[in-house]
């Protein structure tokens, strides 16, 4: 089984180390090959997403993904910015569906910032739809404003777009996973603003007729972004588009005590995937060894379960990431009281210990 390994910018290179000492601890053939992205990807070959990297990308069973960007190719025009490099492999590899999902281990409740009854026991799964919405829209650009208040001004304008074959199958998508969790789904979308929400909403309930054992509720984007903060453990799995799902996904991270502790699986046709944590590149922390490598170790265990059928393997990953925290190992993101603070090597240790 081929796995690219892609490490990216900032943190990436460090976390990514970790993630990979632990699947090579667990006796499995892998081909690991590895390439440039991101920032890496520009200052190796000139672009983001080099041809060599996208041609390993295409070609690998699955993709382990670090994060990227930084400061410094800010400046850059947007089309060679770091960011891209997952915009495109995502594109290229029509990875339309994006699991996020949002856990409280009961050893960090004390670590989240809400009160420990509001989310402990929390376990919510954000289905995201990944290849459309204001994105990926036509057209986009900037240009003399053609009507309106201040008509002939310079104005910034991006379009929000869905076609039905996207929402119906990531509708589906959604519906599948809830028949596997609590039989809930909560569809959020904009419809009282949107038209394209209401496209959404129509579809989700018109597809909600060939699942008829999931519970399909709605709730407007604004008022799940409350509810998340007020009673997260109602919801269950969750989908919405592509924006929505951007936002609500990290807001759902931080009431687990950290986006350091959560994995995220982007899938395709036949299950091909790119795994990567959910937190960003911390260019502020790269080099230093503070940052979290358990999402993106975690994120190895989603990859073993959703892309290459080692569901044993990646057990035994998630019961070594509980074990270490039970053990009271913490890095800096999410120290708790008594806890062991350790870096990024001796946390990615820890785990290969507990295996």
């Amino acid at each position: 089984m081929k796995i690219a390994i892609l490490p990216g910018d900032g943190i990436g290179p460090e976390i990514m180390v970790e993630a990979v000492k632990v699947l090579n601890a667990l006796g499995e053939k892998f081909e690991l090959e590895e390439a440039p992205v991101g920032g890496a990807g520009y200052e190796a070959h000139g672009h983001p997403l080099p041809e060599s990297t996208l041609k390993l990308a295409k070609d690998a069973d699955a993709i382990l993904f670090g994060a990227v960007g930084d400061w410094k190719y800010d400046k850059l025009e947007r089309v060679l910015r770091p960011e891209q490099a997952i915009l495109g492999l995502r594109k290229h590899l029509q990875l339309f569906a994006n699991f996020r999902p949002a856990i409280c281990y009961p050893q960090l409740t004390g670590a989240s910032s809400l009160k420990p009854e509001i989310v402990s026991g929390l376990d919510i799964l954000i289905v995201r739809e990944l290849n459309g919405d204001i994105y990926f829209g036509q057209p986009h650009g900037v240009r003399p404003s053609p009507d309106g208040l201040f008509e002939g001004a310079q104005e910034g304008f991006d379009t929000m777009r869905y076609s039905e074959p996207e929402v119906r199958r990531i509708a589906h998508v959604a519906f599948q996973t809830a028949q596997k969790r609590q039989k809930k789904l909560t569809s959020v979308d904009k419809a009282n603003v949107l038209e394209t929400s209401q496209f959404w909403h129509d579809i989700m309930i018109d597809v909600s007729k060939e699942h008829a054992d999931v519970e399909l509720s709605h709730m407007y984007v604004d008022n799940a972004a409350m509810q998340l903060v007020k009673a997260p453990k109602a919801f269950d799995v969750v989908v919405t588009g592509n924006m929505f799902g951007d936002i609500l996904s990290d807001e759902a991270a931080m009431l687990t005590g950290s986006i350091g502790m959560l994995p995220s699986a982007s899938l395709g046709k036949a299950n091909k995937g790119l795994y990567e944590p959910s937190h960003g590149s911390a260019p502020d922390i790269a080099g230093k060894g503070v940052a979290n490598p358990l999402a993106t170790i975690l994120s190895a265990a989603m990859m073993l379960r959703y892309s290459l059928g080692k569901t044993q393997q990646a057990d035994r990953i998630e019961t070594a990431v509980k074990k270490v925290l039970e053990q009271g190992y913490r890095t800096g993101d999410i120290a708790t009281p008594n806890g062991k603070i350790v870096g990024t090597k001796e946390m990615g240790d820890a785990v290969l210990k507990a295996l």
